[in-house]
């Protein structure tokens, strides 16, 4: 049951995001923000936890849950080190996935030979 929970999840927030792609005029570059945002005032609200608890990879892995990861990252680092915490968090919480991201898209541009749009 949890591959399925995290399925039908993980397509409800993809599918949310692709009509707000389709049916407004907010570029991507935004979308991809508020999901970001949503999953750090989520996990602010303490609300992540149950949610990600129920989707698992559903939930984790979109853009929501990135949100979530820098959201916890500053939340144990400010209780860590103070107002400087509010800084170093996220990017201690989210260095992994972000070069992850960075070194296999770099490494898919060797592969597919990307060509500027017209």
């Amino acid at each position: 049951m949890d591959y399925v929970n995290a399925f039908w999840v993980g397509g409800i927030i993809c599918a949310l995001a692709q009509i707000l792609l389709d049916r407004t005029k907010l570029m991507p570059g935004r979308v991809m923000v508020l999901l970001v945002c949503g999953g750090a005032v989520l996990g602010f609200l303490n609300l992540y936890e149950p949610f990600q608890e129920f989707a698992g990879a559903g939930a984790s892995v979109p853009l929501l849950g990135f949100g979530n990861v820098l959201w916890k990252g500053v939340k144990e680092a400010v209780q860590a080190e103070g107002f400087i915490g509010t800084f170093m968090g996220g990017f201690k919480a989210a260095a992994v996935g972000t070069s992850a991201a960075l070194i296999f898209g770099y490494i898919a541009s060797w592969i597919f030979e990307p060509k500027m749009k017209k």
